[in-house]
């Protein structure tokens, strides 16, 4: 009975976001939520010994509840919604935490009280940014690393085939990009990208 009530509960978790994201498909950017599986490769790709992270799109929670459990603290995490309803949902099931309504391009600002400039480890982040425009892109990826250290970085997964931000746009950012683990286990399949600061003598 608990394995049937289980496999209800997914279904209608995927259901009701499939049909969030018909109705916006720019607010939430995903047509399922993430794997268990994706947000473990994520969660995998985050510095050693990190204190002080953000989520960005948290959804539904699955990559919240693997970040928690890899052992960071209430006040260690701070997870940032834009979909009001989901926003919500996250505050209930997450009453420990810090969760914030907001939009990731005003970070610097939602992040106040949280982690001061420069002292950020990551960024883990499920937001589609193959639906954003460049200035977009630019702008959540500007705020994040106003806030991360000189070595933490921003996790990013896409469906696409490449990564969802430019080499011309990386180049104007000082960034570089990684490419993480593609998991086939995802509706659909994604690929994790890991973005850094550009150190001397990277490639351009």
């Amino acid at each position: 009975m608990q394995i049937q009530a289980r496999h209800r509960w997914r279904y209608a978790r995927h259901w009701d976001f499939f049909r969030r994201w018909m109705r916006n498909p720019r607010t939430v950017a995903a047509v399922a939520p993430s794997s268990r599986e994706l947000a473990q490769r994520m969660v995998d790709e985050l510095p050693a010994g990190a204190r002080r992270v953000i989520e960005l799109g948290p959804g539904t929670g699955v990559m919240t509840r693997l970040l928690l459990a890899r052992g960071l603290g209430p006040d260690g995490l701070l997870a940032v919604e834009l979909d009001p309803a989901l926003h919500a949902r996250l505050q209930a099931r997450f009453p420990q935490l810090r969760v914030l309504h907001g939009d990731a391009r005003r970070l610097d600002a939602l992040a106040r009280g949280f982690v001061a400039p420069g002292e950020l480890d990551a960024v883990v982040s499920s937001l589609g940014l193959l639906g954003m425009d460049e200035a977009g892109r630019g702008a959540v990826l500007a705020a994040a690393f106003a806030l991360l250290r000189a070595q933490g970085c921003f996790v990013q997964f896409t469906y696409g085939a490449r990564s969802p931000v430019s080499a011309a746009q990386l180049r104007g950012l000082g960034l570089q990009v990684r490419r993480g683990a593609f998991v086939l286990r995802n509706l659909p399949p994604a690929t994790v990208y890991v973005y850094t600061r550009r150190q001397d003598g990277a490639p351009r």
